[in-house]
């Protein structure tokens, strides 16, 4: 089995990684890793669970960790899907970075842009954004693409049921210079082949799982809900209560 030293990763994330407990990676991680580390673009089939943050997260933080940040020109550009998931990717960087000098800035919505344009101001390595509140920064000239070398896409199935394709799209239009795509996703839909077709050549493939299938270590079930209740019920209010219990 592969050690996270065999992908080659450096000593300074090996360490961080040996005093979270992370020993061997992930299937995902182990397939996308070295590639991602020499620069090549990379789109990914993983599930949800499978460790893909770490995927993208650990290259980009081993290739930016020795260059430095302009103010409003981030070196690199993490686009998620929804808030939540953009603030676990943050969080996750956070982590794994915590040896290095780089900063990062979260760009969602629901947050004050005033805080968000001093972070902007001072320069950051990393942005992970999603996509309406980045063009928002962008179209007030708060927030320059020109910088950007490495950007990963995350969940781009959830970004295509979202409706933020077009959005996606006239990012990567907006930044034709960056060095290196990676692109994950729970499905590959038609859509969204085109898009990396377009976008992103000679993209090394991962396929760690076959399209909809769940990983192992997700629990599922079904429930009938009027055969449970004997009634008519609010199907909201219902699991509202059941996750309670």
């Amino acid at each position: 089995m592969n050690t996270f030293k065999d992908l080659g990763l450096p000593n300074f994330i090996i360490e961080t990684l040996d005093t979270l407990g992370y020993k061997n990676p992930t299937s995902v991680q182990a397939a996308a890793i070295p590639k991602a580390l020499l620069g090549k673009n990379i789109v990914g089939l993983s599930q949800t669970g499978t460790g893909k943050t770490a995927a993208f997260l650990l290259p980009i933080i081993t290739n930016l960790h020795k260059g430095r940040s302009r103010a409003r020109m981030p070196r690199s550009l993490v686009l998620c899907p929804t808030r939540e998931l953009a603030a676990q990717v943050i969080e996750n960087f956070t982590t794994y970075s915590e040896k290095t000098k780089l900063s990062s800035a979260l760009l969602i919505g629901g947050v004050s842009f005033k805080d968000q344009d001093k972070k902007l101001d001072r320069g950051v390595d990393v942005i992970i954004a999603t996509p309406g509140r980045l063009l928002d920064h962008f179209s007030r000239g708060k927030i320059m693409l020109t910088g950007i070398e490495i950007l990963a896409i995350d969940e781009a199935d959830k970004m295509l049921d979202m409706g933020f394709i077009p959005d996606v799209t006239k990012i990567l239009e907006s930044i034709p210079q960056v060095q290196q795509k990676i692109l994950f996703s729970a499905t590959i839909s038609d859509e969204i082949e085109k898009l990396t077709k377009k976008f992103m050549k000679d993209a090394h493939r991962v396929e760690i799982s076959r399209s909809a299938t769940v990983t192992k270590d997700v629990n599922q079930s079904l429930i009938f809900i009027d055969k449970l209740t004997n009634k008519k019920i609010n199907k909201n209010q219902f699991l509202v209560e059941y996750l309670k219990t």
